[in-house]
């Protein structure tokens, strides 16, 4: 094969977006050229490095920078300078991208077909304003970036602009116009019209918006898009590794527990290939599925790695604090991980702090979290957010006396969990529910929602939950019985069932004068006087 088959091969392979292939067809026919390769040839070898994880991506995307100079290509060179320099900054390498992007903005300064990458240029700035803690400055940078970007008809820094707009929406709590937003610019993605790594970026960016946000059909729509995209282009690292871990998120609210570790063991595969965008998102839904199957020491490591990233593993370890007697180390997590949290991530991290100080016994600050999580939801929240919502003031009407209002909340709740087919929270409804219908006397319905939650629990291989219903049960079987022995209850539940004494001796092992004495103490100790009244005693007290 003559380099010009090779190169035209390698330019196939680029179209139709075979990364690796590309990459080695290009890589040979750089090798073999007379000639310098050209720079729009060195920008798809470049390209084709970074989306398979190469390390010689920048090198080349260097190469290809210093091409476009010498060809007199001012538009090419600040491009691939401003694309370098968002790489770097990725990477946490600061000094070396604010160089790149000096440069950058020295050339498009310059004039001429320059100005055309002007809005592509403001994008870094305008993220170092958003994640620096300063969104109103973002959007003014934002708005002038779209504004140029739309003028020179550049559709990467069209949809970049217009992401980052809805990323502030979203954070100062205008979901709706954020992913208005962002419908726009997964249509331009789905529709081709962008570059590869901005597709990727605006993948993942949309989608851990929407999980934010509580946007549960938004989210798993866009999951599914991303797991189509990623999967059309096999030998791709870069997002490949994030879409694993979206995916790994999805299964596990929807229950498929084992397909969620898979997902999240095949994340960590990809950020070992070179995806390290991967690393918080494998590493906190690894440590998430652990932490509900109760393999602690497992869940407080793949946390620590996530916390490694520079991002907070919360509310997830917050929670494998309070499932290890630890309250207060989880609300000063909380605590700690929402004192800079914009309004979306804050409503997010509210539910656990509930959960906390309600294990804390501190009804009042809890009150006072719910109200703040109501007060911060829209008129027409999503469903998930609204069985969030539901959820945790139930949680908290419960504690305050007020069980028939908590009921009605968690029975909500519960509902919508269950149309979203997210089965461990609608157990956890179901638990809590047992508990109001008990405050309540209405004990029948309290022992169906009690099976129905160790049912789920138990299908879904929730050890710790299970653990904890279990002994709740014991707790309520105690303050039920009162003063009656385990023995005794064996015995009332027995009689309550038809058994005569001779029967229950046989089953319980047991001679028939010590089953009479049983029933003797117990007859006393209830003020009884039939096996009748202690048949229907032992109804109404949930006994049997």
């Amino acid at each position: 094969m003559t380099s010009d088959d090779v190169l035209e091969h390698g330019l196939e392979a680029f179209a139709r977006q075979r990364w690796r292939e590309a990459f080695d067809a290009l890589t040979e026919a750089d090798a073999e050229a007379d000639a310098e390769f050209g720079a729009d040839l060195l920008d798809r070898l470049a390209t084709a490095a970074i989306l398979i994880g190469d390390e010689s991506g920048i090198d080349t995307a260097t190469r290809a920078h210093e091409a476009y100079l010498r060809a007199g290509d001012d538009a090419g060179a600040a491009r691939t300078a401003v694309w370098i320099g968002m790489h770097l900054m990725d990477e946490h390498e600061i000094a070396r991208a604010g160089g790149w992007i000096a440069r950058a903005q020295r050339i498009v300064a310059s004039g001429g077909d320059a100005e055309s990458v002007g809005g592509l240029l403001l994008i870094p700035q305008a993220l170092g304003a958003l994640y620096g803690g300063d969104p109103s400055s973002a959007l003014e940078i934002l708005s002038q970036a779209l504004e140029l970007a739309e003028r020179f008809d550049d559709h990467d820094a069209i949809a970049l602009a217009r992401m980052g707009i809805g990323q502030v929406e979203i954070a100062q709590g205008d979901s709706d116009a954020g992913f208005t937003l962002f419908d726009e610019v997964m249509v331009a993605v789905t529709a081709g019209e962008l570059s590869p790594v901005p597709s990727g970026i605006a993948y993942c960016e949309v989608i851990g918006m929407c999980q934010i946000a509580f946007d549960f059909a938004r989210a798993r729509e866009w999951t599914v898009a991303f797991d189509r995209w990623c999967s059309a282009q096999p030998d791709m690292v870069a997002f490949s590794g994030q879409c694993q871990a979206q995916r790994a998120a999805l299964f596990r609210l929807h229950g498929a527990w084992q397909e969620a570790a898979r997902a999240a063991t095949a994340a960590l595969a990809r950020l070992r290939r070179g995806d390290r965008d991967a690393a918080y998102g494998a590493w906190y839904e690894q440590g998430e599925i652990q932490r509900l199957r109760g393999e602690v020491e497992a869940a407080e490591e793949s946390y620590r790695h996530a916390s490694e990233t520079g991002y907070p593993p919360e509310p997830g370890l917050a929670l494998l604090r309070l499932a290890q007697g630890r309250a207060r180390s989880a609300q000063s997590t909380l605590h700690e991980a929402m004192a800079s949290a914009d309004v979306a991530n804050r409503r997010r991290l509210l539910p656990a702090l509930i959960e906390t100080e309600l294990a804390m016994h501190d009804i009042a600050s809890a009150r006072r979290s719910v109200d703040e999580l109501i007060a911060m939801t829209p008129s027409a929240p999503k469903p998930m957010l609204r069985a969030v919502v539901d959820g945790a003031e139930g949680a908290v009407l419960l504690e305050e006396g007020a069980a028939r209002e908590a009921l009605e909340r968690l029975r909500r709740a519960w509902a919508t969990w269950h149309e979203l087919d997210v089965p461990y929270e609608a157990a956890r409804c179901r638990v809590l529910a047992a508990l109001a219908c008990r405050a309540l006397g209405d004990e029948a319905s309290a022992a169906m929602e009690f099976d129905a939650a160790r049912t789920a629990f138990a299908e879904l291989g929730a050890a710790p939950d299970l653990a904890r219903l279990d002994a709740l049960a014991r707790s309520i079987a105690h303050a039920a019985f009162g003063p009656l022995t385990a023995r005794e209850v064996e015995v009332v539940r027995l009689v309550a069932a038809g058994k005569t004494n001779r029967a229950i001796a046989s089953e319980l092992y047991l001679s028939e004068k010590t089953v009479a004495h049983h029933l003797s103490n117990v007859f006393v100790k209830l003020g009884l006087a039939s096996r009748a009244a202690l048949t229907a005693y032992a109804y109404e007290h949930a006994i049997v």
